[in-house]
């Protein structure tokens, strides 16, 4: 080829890559920033990612099924993608715990919806066929209920309806509802002390809430009952639930994990994850057992190898929010 042909060729191909580029540019500045991602799991299962926690959705012929409902700045986008999947009622909300960012949409959400058998009392507020019972741990209620004389930060439509007493060794609650079971677990002292993890037996899926969260190391709330060792059970006990997709390994399969935040996983990620929270853990332990200080632990970097992918120096939880928790909750001084 001659390098006239040679050059035009190499002109046009050119056109073309900067065609494709700015057909892509432009794609992505018609993106709304705002627009929630909605994800199908399952032909019934579905996560909506973009308010918050991760919000996922039952469908099926009794009616639609809810965890955890986000920081509710978009609770009307969120029943309206979920209004796209089905018109059934919302029948159920169910909380992982009390943390704003997951029970923030509860109110609105849990009015647009209709209990299955109408309770008088709080599940009519607002609604003349009842609104959809929100179930939780015990804690949570207390939690969001604010103490005799002073204003809860949650209006009374948020509160959990349907609660179970983890204190009187009811670990568990079980629903039934589109043809499968439905198990929400207690998980004592683990992110805080009012976590559960929600179980959709015949989909495959495991909502966890923050007890596992790819996107950071584990928020650990000391204050509000939470501990190192009890998130490490809690992965522990998730791990006991999953399968993965073997013999077929080189297929798509197996238990489905939706995580607080993040994206969507399967057993490798939390045994992975659960690896990383043990050795963060193994490290302090045996450095407080050698008399070393808080600063001292933090030089030491007891997240090496896992600061890059897990680490973060700003925001409400950073790495060093993280070592201090660990530290002081293994009985550093």
């Amino acid at each position: 080829m001659s390098r006239a042909p040679l050059a035009a060729l190499v002109v046009m191909l050119a056109a073309v890559v900067a065609g494709g580029v700015n057909l892509i540019a432009r794609q992505q500045a018609a993106v709304d920033p705002n627009a929630l991602e909605v994800i199908q799991l399952r032909p019934n299962f579905y996560v909506i990612a973009g308010d918050g926690s991760n919000i996922a959705v039952q469908l099926g012929s009794d009616g639609i099924v809810i965890v955890d409902t986000g920081i509710g700045d978009k609770a009307k986008q969120v029943l309206a993608e979920i209004r796209k999947l089905s018109t059934k009622p919302i029948r159920y909300v169910i909380n992982t715990s009390a943390d704003p960012d997951h029970v923030g949409g509860n109110d609105e959400v849990s009015a647009a919806g209709q209990s299955v058998i109408p309770t008088g009392g709080l599940n009519e507020i607002g609604a003349a066929g009842g609104r959809a019972p929100i179930l939780a741990e015990e804690n949570v209620q207390s939690r969001m209920a604010a103490p005799e004389g002073e204003k809860s930060a949650f209006p009374i439509g948020a509160w959990p309806t349907v609660t179970y007493a983890s204190a009187l060794e009811e670990m568990q609650k079980d629903l039934y509802i589109n043809g499968e079971a439905i198990i929400t677990t207690y998980q004592p002292a683990a992110h805080t002390d009012g976590d559960s993890i929600v179980f959709f037996r015949r989909s495959d899926v495991l909502v966890t809430g923050d007890v596992f969260d790819q996107t950071r190391f584990p928020v650990i709330e000391r204050e509000k009952g939470g501990s190192i060792q009890g998130v490490i059970d809690s992965l522990n006990r998730i791990i006991g639930i999953t399968v993965p997709p073997i013999p077929f390994i080189w297929q798509e399969g197996g238990t489905i994990v939706v995580p607080g935040h993040g994206l969507v996983s399967h057993e490798a990620d939390v045994v992975d994850y659960r690896d990383m929270v043990t050795i963060v853990r193994d490290r302090i332990q045996s450095w407080i057992g050698k008399g070393m200080t808080l600063e001292q632990v933090r030089k030491a970097d007891p997240v090496k190898g896992f600061r890059g992918r897990y680490g973060s120096n700003t925001g409400a939880w950073t790495t060093d929010k993280f070592i201090e928790a660990v530290y002081k909750d293994l009985g550093g001084k």
